[in-house]
């Protein structure tokens, strides 16, 4: 069975975002360590998740093979499967990359047991709750950035049941950043 890893970006009080979508408090000067860990992470990585909304903006900057940004990491997404959950989309207008068109517990299931490297997940708020939700998520990775917003859209606010975690590891980075990486109990 395959691992659903997630990584996501929040603030130390809980949002992956503001209350519009905004993205300007994450911490974007990464140092050698982070980028270490994120190369770690997404190597044993043999198909990528994504939210449509995510989509949109994520599958045509890694394609656009931006100067400023690690050249493996290029290589690492556009080379990667995608597959994108959306309610409005029945085609893919992105190369290597498939529209979900199941249910979402379904198709992940399906995706799990089918052979290959592990899954990662990216998302918005709602695509990430669902998932945490639905009880998918194998490993979290919690790129905690250091600043406080106060109000935004979290991941966790629509839980019907507990999500019970063990930590694996809590990694402080130079940039700040400290990730909290927590497998489902």
């Amino acid at each position: 069975m395959r691992t659903l890893k997630l990584q996501v970006q929040i603030t130390v009080d809980g949002f992956i975002a503001g209350p519009k979508g905004e993205m300007d408090w994450m911490c974007f000067n990464w140092t050698d360590d982070i980028k270490k860990y994120v190369g770690d992470l997404t190597t044993p990585v043999g198909t990528i998740l994504l939210g449509r909304k995510l989509a949109e903006g994520f599958i045509p900057h890694w394609a656009s093979r931006p100067a400023y940004e690690d050249p493996l990491a290029i290589d690492k997404f556009n080379d990667t499967p995608k597959v994108v959950f959306t309610r409005s989309l029945t085609t893919s207008p992105w190369p290597n990359t498939t529209i979900a068109t199941a249910d979402l517990t379904t198709e992940i299931n399906r995706l799990k047991a089918e052979p290959g490297g592990d899954i990662i997940a990216y998302g918005g708020s709602a695509f990430v709750s669902s998932l945490i939700e639905a009880g998918l998520i194998d490993e979290y990775h919690l790129f905690i950035n250091p600043v406080a917003i106060g109000i935004g859209m979290p991941i966790f606010a629509d839980l019907q049941q507990r999500q019970p975690l063990t930590l694996v590891k809590a990694t402080p980075f130079a940039c700040g950043i400290v990730v909290m990486h927590y497998r489902r109990s």
